[in-house]
């Protein structure tokens, strides 16, 4: 799974085998080394969350993490649908726009 961050953009890339890990277990993590120590690191999730009512992001001490409704999180994993796109109002009247893709033509 890939980050990216850019301005006021979040976007989450997943290979195929990656969507359907998410399909089976409704949760993908990846966790980043950024110093010596565990707690030196950055971990990024995509997790299914049958609480969360719209696409949002979540940041807590060296964690990102993107939460889908259930319904939608289902819906998109086993349809031909590529992206899930929402936004989410943020610090000073901003937003954060969050898009989640299938990378399905990705061969590197």
């Amino acid at each position: 799974m890939k980050l990216r961050l850019e301005d006021n953009m979040l976007r989450l890339r997943l290979d195929e085998p990656e969507v359907a890990a998410f399909r089976q277990q409704g949760r993908l993590e990846t966790i980043v080394p950024l110093g010596l120590t565990a707690a030196d690191s950055l971990t990024y999730t995509l997790e299914r969350d049958s609480a969360t009512p719209v696409l949002a992001v979540r940041h807590e001490a060296g964690r990102v993490r993107v939460l889908v409704p259930a319904t939608v999180a289902d819906g998109w994993t086993s349809s031909e649908a590529i992206s899930l796109r929402g936004t989410q109002e943020v610090a000073d009247n901003q937003v954060v726009h969050i898009l989640v893709e299938k990378d399905l033509g990705c061969k590197h």
